[in-house]
């Protein structure tokens, strides 16, 4: 009798320590929802899942690929994802209309974008853009352009003196077909499938939007204004971004195996090792020195470039609260 009753109560006190331990083991849910397809240019976020980065800080992260028709501000609007990659330029203007993002961290402290032309074109300075076909990207993408565009002067309604403006899918097809004069291009992706298309750098011309003066930021990390009232929901969000810069110092350390990583995720089977392998490489020099934190000054060089342009500015007024230190203050 007295072995059954010891028996019991030790199976009573095991279960009652397992329940206990449970909520413990329990790892808390956040989605992340990318700007593009699986790539290179997320390599930070694939790494810490796969590493177990977002397990040691108890995230249970889940990460949905965008891609030509997801808009990131659409979905965190509709309760799609917590968290968000965004261009700054389509962040500020989404917050403008309506919709409260604020900038939690900035992993890429430099610009990868460019507009990439055919020589053959007679392109040689931003000027002679007018009466051509530029490839644009849009769902957000499109803001630097036409931030560019209006400072030059340059309509984009495809009136005479302006330039035709042609949306732009996932490929460089318009200018490969010559639909295009110029497309928009990464300095890590499209710019090389041109390359790997038969076209040589001698036959194109880019022009980076750094060098051109249109200087904004690129790959932030967004929340709604709400999240961050949320004590719990600041926490979590905290742990996210440590254990995602952890992710991309691993990127950078080890960026073959981080391409195989994004590789291993990468549903579509779209990818090829060799262009992610040299975009890692590429991606790696945008985020190189990044803790995280974001640099106030880029980010008001950022508006002071969207407030430009006359009569037809990206966003007519300069944002309040738009970005917080909240979060990367957390991790010092």
């Amino acid at each position: 009798m007295k072995k059954a009753i010891a028996l019991t109560m030790g199976l009573a006190m095991g279960l009652s320590m397992s329940l206990m331990a449970g909520p413990a083991l329990a790892k808390e849910k956040l989605t992340l929802q990318l700007k593009w397809v699986t790539q290179a240019q997320f390599a930070g976020y694939y790494v810490a899942k796969d590493k177990g980065f977002y397990d040691e800080v108890d995230l249970d992260v889940e990460i949905k690929p965008g891609g030509p028709d997801i808009a990131p501000p659409q979905v965190i609007a509709g309760g799609g994802a917590d968290v968000i990659l965004d261009w700054m330029p389509s962040a500020l203007a989404t917050r403008e209309k309506g919709v409260p993002l604020v900038n939690i961290a900035q992993p890429f402290k430099r610009s990868g974008m460019m507009l990439t032309c055919r020589k053959e074109t007679g392109i040689k300075t931003p000027a002679d853009f007018k009466g051509k076909t530029l490839g644009v990207w849009f769902f957000g993408n499109e803001y630097p352009f036409l931030s560019w565009m209006s400072q030059l002067g340059i309509k984009t309604d495809g009136s005479e003196g302006g330039v035709k403006v042609l949306k732009q899918g996932f490929n460089v097809d318009p200018l490969l077909q010559k639909q295009a004069d110029c497309v928009s291009t990464m300095t890590y992706n499209e710019y090389w499938q041109i390359i790997d298309a038969g076209l040589s750098a001698d036959q194109l011309i880019t022009f980076k939007y750094e060098d051109e003066g249109v200087s904004t930021l690129e790959d932030g990390i967004y929340v709604l204004e709400k999240s961050l009232e949320d004590p719990k929901m600041v926490d979590k969000l905290a742990r996210f971004v440590k254990a995602s810069m952890k992710g991309w110092a691993w990127a950078r350390d080890n960026s073959d195996a981080a391409a195989l990583i994004v590789l291993e995720n990468d549903a579509s089977g779209a990818q090829t090792e060799a262009h992610q392998k040299r975009m890692m490489g590429e991606i790696n020099k945008l985020t190189a020195g990044s803790d995280g934190t974001l640099d106030v000054a880029a980010a008001e060089r950022t508006v002071a470039t969207l407030m430009k342009g006359g009569s037809d500015p990206v966003i007519t007024k300069k944002p309040v609260g738009a970005w917080t230190s909240k979060i990367t203050d957390m991790l010092k």
